[in-house]
């Protein structure tokens, strides 16, 4: 089984797909993990990397490299922004991918408790990453993050709790066809 599961920063993406992981006993793999390793491999926070990955496309070609190669192998949650367009990019078929939106308020609240930072620096630090992510997809993939288009399911996870999101994705997991 692979499942793949994105969404912007603060929309639940990583609770969910830890969860999805652990009750289907799948592999956890996170596109934001492998970026965040490497931000720290080259001693930068998450705002100048991704400034710096502006620059250099093969940044995020090695983070979806690695996504790719990983999803091959199967029983996999895959949490990332393009792990859907990556896997359908490289001929390998989900047999789920989801997608979590909510409100940029609720986003930045939610980062600000993670954090432990203010609220408006979560929403400052949460625009500029978007904003450098959408200009490196576009520029590298000609994706552009706003088409939905490919995702079986998208969620508004403000509409509910973790166990609500968390039951709406197993019960779209229990009922797939195969």
């Amino acid at each position: 089984m692979i499942i793949t599961i994105g969404g912007l920063p603060g929309t639940g993406t990583t609770t969910i797909a830890k969860m999805v992981a652990e009750k289907y006993g799948l592999r956890y793999v996170c596109a934001g993990f492998i970026f965040r390793e490497m931000a720290k491999e080259m001693g930068m926070d998450l705002q100048e990397f991704s400034r710096y990955a502006e620059q250099h496309k093969e940044i995020d070609e090695e983070v979806d490299r690695r996504q790719v190669e990983m999803a091959k192998q199967g029983n996999i949650v895959l949490e990332g922004r393009l792990a859907a367009w990556m896997l359908l990019k490289n001929g390998v078929k989900p047999d789920l991918t989801i997608w979590f939106k909510a409100p940029l308020e609720v986003r930045a609240e939610r980062i600000s408790k993670r954090e432990n930072i203010d609220k408006e620096e979560a929403l400052k630090k949460m625009v500029e990453r978007e904003c450098s992510e959408k200009k490196r997809y576009k520029e590298i993939y000609n994706i552009d993050l706003d088409d939905l288009s490919i995702y079986d399911l998208i969620i508004d996870s403000s509409k509910w709790d973790v166990e609500g999101v968390f039951n709406i994705v197993s019960s779209a997991i229990d009922n797939l066809k195969r």
